[in-house]
C-alpha cells in the first residue's frame, strides 16, 4: 500500500545520503536569517568602522593597525649576509653550515650577530640547500622575517599626531626594490609621514628593499593599498592633493602651488610613468626641470629631488608663520 515503508525497494539502502531525511527542517533554518542589520560603525570594512577605529586608538595608545608581508625570505651567499646584518636587516636565525671555511666575512657575521644577540645554528650542507631551495648560499643564509606593513590609514594618523600637513608618497609600477628602498630612504630623510605601494604587481620590502633604505624602513612606515587609484581617491577625499610625477606634466616643480599643504606625491615607474587611472585620479601632473629632454630619472632619483623641493618649501612657509 502507499507509504509503507516495509514494501521492498522503498527505502534506499545504499549507505550514501540520507534517504530518510526530509528537507523541511533545513530549508527552515535557512529562511531564518541572520537578524537586523548591525550599525555601520559594526560593520567591518565600512569607512564608519574604520573611523571608530581609529579614534579608538587614538584614546588609547594602541599600536597601529598591521597588514601580513607573507612569506619568510632568505638571504644567501656570504656577501649578501654580511651586508644585510651590516644594514640592520631585521634577521631571526642565520644558519652555517657544517665545515663551512671561516673567512673574514664569516667572522664579521659572527661578530654584528653576538652585539646584536642573534640566534646562529650550525647545520648539515644539504639541509642549508633545501631551506634555501637549491640557491648558492656558500655555506651561510640568513632567516629575514615577512615585512609588517602599515595600514594607509595609519600614515594620516603618524601626520596627525605630529601636528603636520601629511605629505606621503605613493609609488605606482615601480618594481625594483632598490628603487624602492631608495624612495623609503628620501622619504624618512625629507619629513614625509610614509610610503604606500599597491599590493600587485609592485616591489614589495624585501630584504634587497630594506638594505637600500639604509635603516630608514624602521623609522618610517610603508603601507600596502590593495587597489592604489581607489586609495588615491580616499587620500583626495580627506582632503590630500594628489601631485602626480610626469615628464610631460603641465606644472614645473617649483611652481607648484600647495605643496606645503597636504599632499600625496605620487611616482611612476621609469619606463612606463604613470598608470593611465593612476594619472586621471592625480589633481596636477608635476615635472622636474632639466637641461635635457632625453635624460630620464629613475624613481629613487626622482622622488628625492621632489622631496627635497617639496621639504624646502615647506621650511619657508613654517618660518614665515
Amino acid at each position: 500500500m502507499s507509504g509503507n515503508s516495509k514494501r521492498r525497494g522503498a527505502v534506499k539502502k545504499t549507505a550514501k545520503g540520507n534517504p530518510t531525511a526530509g528537507s523541511g527542517g533545513r530549508v527552515r533554518r535557512g529562511l531564518e536569517g541572520k537578524g537586523p542589520t548591525p550599525k555601520a560603525k559594526n560593520r567591518p570594512g565600512h569607512v564608519a568602522h574604520r573611523r571608530a577605529r581609529q579614534a579608538e586608538r587614538r584614546s588609547t595608545g594602541r599600536p597601529r593597525r598591521r597588514t601580513g608581508g607573507g612569506d619568510t625570505e632568505w638571504v644567501a651567499g656570504r656577501n649578501a649576509v654580511v651586508e644585510a646584518v651590516r644594514a640592520q636587516v631585521p634577521t631571526q636565525t642565520i644558519y652555517v653550515a657544517e665545515g663551512a671555511e671561516r673567512d673574514d666575512r664569516l667572522r664579521e657575521v659572527f661578530r654584528i650577530a653576538a652585539e646584536r644577540h642573534l640566534a646562529i645554528l650550525e647545520v648539515p650542507r644539504v639541509e642549508l640547500d633545501r631551506m634555501t631551495d637549491g640557491a648558492s648560499h656558500q655555506g651561510i643564509a640568513a632567516k629575514v622575517p615577512a615585512y609588517e606593513y602599515a595600514h594607509p590609514d595609519d600614515l594620516l594618523e603618524a601626520a596627525h599626531e605630529a601636528a603636520e600637513p601629511p605629505l606621503l608618497v605613493a609609488l605606482d609600477g615601480v618594481t625594483d626594490p632598490r628603487n624602492l628602498g631608495a624612495v623609503v630612504r628620501s622619504a624618512a630623510g625629507f619629513g614625509a609621514h610614509g610610503v604606500v605601494v599597491p599590493e600587485r604587481r609592485a616591489a614589495g620590502m624585501s630584504a634587497a628593499a630594506w638594505k637600500t633604505s639604509a635603516g630608514a624602513a624602521a623609522r618610517i612606515p610603508v603601507a600596502r593599498a590593495t587597489n592604489l587609484t581607489r586609495q588615491l581617491k580616499a587620500y583626495a577625499s580627506s582632503g590630500l592633493m594628489i601631485a602626480g610625477l610626469a615628464a610631460d606634466g603641465e606644472v614645473s616643480l617649483p611652481e607648484l602651488d600647495l605643496a606645503d599643504g597636504p599632499l600625496v606625491l605620487v611616482v611612476g615607474s621609469e619606463g612606463r610613468g604613470l598608470s593611465r587611472l593612476v594619472s586621471q585620479t592625480c589633481d596636477v601632473r608635476v615635472s622636474i626641470p632639466m637641461s635635457s629632454s632625453v635624460e630620464s630619472l629613475n624613481a629613487g632619483v626622482a622622488t628625492g629631488i621632489a622631496l627635497y623641493e617639496i621639504a624646502q618649501r615647506r621650511h619657508r612657509t613654517a618660518k614665515d608663520r
